[in-house]
């Protein structure tokens, strides 16, 4: 997942930031920064430095809101639109800092200030968009923008600044934007508390801890040595502890043979924000629901959904609908021949139940085993994470002819994250990559790329991006390294496509510069993911961590035989979760919702059968309720039709490493992926419409 940024001028506004009333002398954010590559100052920047500098920077920025309007020359792009577009830089720098650590290395100080700010950054970002003598000012390019002599960049920005304070309320009358202002306002706070509440609730409020041998029966060697690591972690030394992070829960349930176990880690997980306590999230995401119907319908539109997919490829809510029931229909027949398959193994061993969902990942092992011959404990050995990690980085020489380059003197924000130089074939500088790999304690859930500096134009000049992939992955032990499972191995490949995207984006303008409609921005990381289960990329980077000896033959035939394994499944509950949170965006009239019949009904209606359940239930889907995606979660697989037919010309070529279609992919779909709309874009790149077969014939779903 790629973090989304709603730029107001330079401003990133997916803020979550850090810092204490306390002063010092000196603040990092105020000083130009002496660190190689002007990456931000990690080693000297305090919790305290935080709010001096959002102060200043808001004032700063509001200065410089202030010079446009007061400009006695009459508006044009120079003065006007490029000047907004360049102005709030202090700002951008210490929230990129801020709200990425607050997401990865967060604790109960930063959380605070997050609390803190949240309003103050409402409020400033709604001074801006609802600046009247700005919009005059803009709004007076907008309509000169034919005829004052701009390239075709420049009209392109002035006409999404233009639709973004259109969207944003400028044309609303003053107490509509005062309503505005204050739906806003409890909008951010109730995101953030959604986000706390997650965060305990997954890595504070459930542990599993097991003190008897007997109920570690079925688990590999290494999740048990990984579990009373956990435990001595904990002071709990002699148990074994497993957590709700992917990593500890989903190897239990796929090997631990006591059901009883599995049922009660599943249930901690499927509940989590659903247990009435202080950290339950039903009334946070029913009243933000309620407050983005208000929003939707305050400025002109019938729904949030109607909203938001306004703006991206689907163009409505309907074409989302009609998109992602096609292919329910394809999917769910599939994931009711699973559940056949399954329970014929429950049959035959005598067990006395129906499948359940937390019987999912135990029992569709089995089958992978008898139908393909494949266990997973065979291949972990062979995707040790820097194996996996320089397998992404040899891919992407191959393809693009960048290189990576180790460093140990950039500062960190924790001592795990490890830094790269990027560097072009002809030795000019790409960007610089963070890679954080591991959970803790203050760290959310998932996988997530984002940046501490996009990329741009300053001085005549591309400004260097310095991009950050965060991930959950298994930790390594006192005498195993991190041993990735299949879905962390495709899933570092997937944050690693939009790392290249960051590190490719070019453009003169922050407005446009890599920004792309919502169900577009997975088609980076997605085709990316295809690499890393081609046969020929496996033999080059899958050995084992012991032996060093590549992958055998047969067990990447058993990986290009199972590709299509439980694609039944994976499909219907990404699909279910994609329709549930269209059906909570969908809705016109505010009414008392709530979660749990709600999110029954959507089921229920769909015919989603008993034995999954949605990928996300409600009070968790922090993709919707604390993130970019909202009424957009449907995404990932709109975006999988582009991956899946740009990679079959990869294929169709005869060669997945296609110098030419790699060229253009990168320049089309990538560097300039901002100067046109989206699928604009990627005609360029492929000449054509892009269809669904490939994908449908990837997931064995025709």
């Amino acid at each position: 997942m790629r973090k989304l940024l709603i730029l107001s001028g330079a401003i990133c506004m997916t803020l979550a930031f850090s810092c204490t009333t306390m002063k010092k002398e000196s603040n990092p954010f105020f000083e130009a920064w002496q660190t190689p590559f002007q990456v931000p100052p990690f080693d000297k920047i305090d919790t305290a430095d935080y709010m001096p500098a959002f102060t200043q920077a808001i004032k700063q920025h509001d200065a410089e809101i202030e010079a446009i309007i007061n400009n006695q020359n009459p508006p044009d792009f120079d003065n006007t639109v490029l000047a907004f577009d360049r102005s709030g830089k202090l700002l951008t720098d210490v929230s990129k800092v801020f709200y990425n650590l607050n997401e990865a290395n967060t604790d109960p100080r930063m959380q605070a200030i997050a609390r803190e700010l949240s309003p103050i950054m409402s409020k400033h970002s709604d001074d801006i968009a609802l600046n009247e003598k700005l919009f005059t000012r803009i709004k007076s390019v907008y309509e000169k923008r034919k005829k004052a002599g701009l390239d075709d960049q420049q009209i392109r920005v002035v006409e999404k600044y233009y639709r973004d304070f259109e969207r944003q309320g400028a044309n609303l009358d003053p107490a509509q934007k005062e309503k505005l202002r204050k739906l806003n306002e409890e909008l951010s706070m109730l995101s953030l508390t959604f986000g706390e509440n997650l965060l305990a609730e997954t890595n504070e409020n459930f542990m599993l801890v097991i003190d008897k041998q007997a109920d570690l029966e079925g688990l590999p060697q290494p999740v048990i040595d990984g579990a009373a690591e956990a435990a001595k972690e904990k002071n709990m030394a002699g148990k074994w502890v497993f957590t709700l992070a992917k990593p500890s829960m989903i190897p239990f349930l796929q090997y631990a043979k006591n059901r009883d176990l599995r049922e009660k880690i599943y249930r901690g997980y499927f509940m989590r924000g659903d247990n009435g306590n202080k950290n339950d999230n039903k009334a946070t995401l029913a009243r933000t629901v309620e407050l983005r119907i208000e929003k939707a319908r305050l400025l002109g539109f019938n729904s949030y959904a109607a909203y938001i997919i306004d703006e991206n490829m689907a163009k409505t809510p309907e074409n989302v609908e009609t998109f992602l029931m096609k292919l329910w229909n394809s999917a769910l027949p599939v994931s009711k021949n699973e559940v056949a398959d399954m329970q014929k193994i429950i049959d035959r061993e005598g067990g006395k139940f129906k499948l359940q969902p937390w019987d999912w990942w135990y029992y569709s092992e089995m089958v992978r085993k008898e139908k393909f011959d494949l266990d997973e404990k065979e291949l972990k050995p062979y995707f040790s994470l820097s194996n996996v990690r320089d397998g992404m980085f040899m891919v992407a020489n191959k393809l693009y002819g960048i290189t990576f380059t180790k460093r140990t003197d950039l500062p960190v924000y924790h001592p795990e994250v490890e830094t790269y130089e990027v560097k072009e074939a002809n030795g000019n500088l790409t960007g610089i990559l963070y890679l954080d790999y591991f959970p803790r304690a203050g760290k959310r859930g998932g996988a997530w790329c984002t940046d501490f500096r996009s990329a741009g134009w300053e001085d005549g000049k591309r400004v260097v991006p310095v991009v950050s992939l965060v991930c959950n992955f298994t930790k390594p032990t006192a005498d195993m390294p991190s041993l990735l499972s299949w879905d962390e191995t495709t899933t570092l490949f997937h944050e690693f496509g939009h790392a290249l995207h960051g590190l490719f984006t070019e453009g003169k303008y922050l407005r446009t510069a890599g920004s792309v409609a919502r169900d577009y921005v997975e088609l980076p990381s997605q085709i990316n993911e295809n690499w890393a289960g081609d046969p020929q990329v496996l033999k080059a980077y899958a050995k084992h961590y012991k032996t060093g000896e590549a992958i055998p033959d047969q067990l990447v035939e058993k990986i290009v035989k199972s590709g299509q394994f439980n694609q039944g499944f994976e499909t219907v509950e990404y699909l279910a979760a994609s329709l549930l949170d269209l059906d909570y965006h969908t809705l016109a009239e505010p009414s008392k919702i709530e979660p749990d019949q709600f999110e029954k009904e959507a089921m229920s209606k769909i015919g989603l059968i008993p034995e999954i359940l949605p990928r996300y239930r409600s009070t968790y889907f922090a993709h919707i309720f604390d993130g970019g995606y909202a009424a957009g979660y449907y995404v990932y697989i709109w975006a999988a039709v582009l991956d899946a037919d740009a990679f079959d010309a990869f294929k169709s070529s005869g060669d997945i490493y296609n110098k030419e279609l790699a060229a253009k992919f990168r320049k089309h779909c990538l560097a300039e992926s901002g100067n046109d709309e989206g699928m604009v874009q990627y005609k360029k790149f492929r000449g054509q419409e892009p269809s669904v077969d490939p994908l449908l014939k990837r997931r064995g779903l025709k």
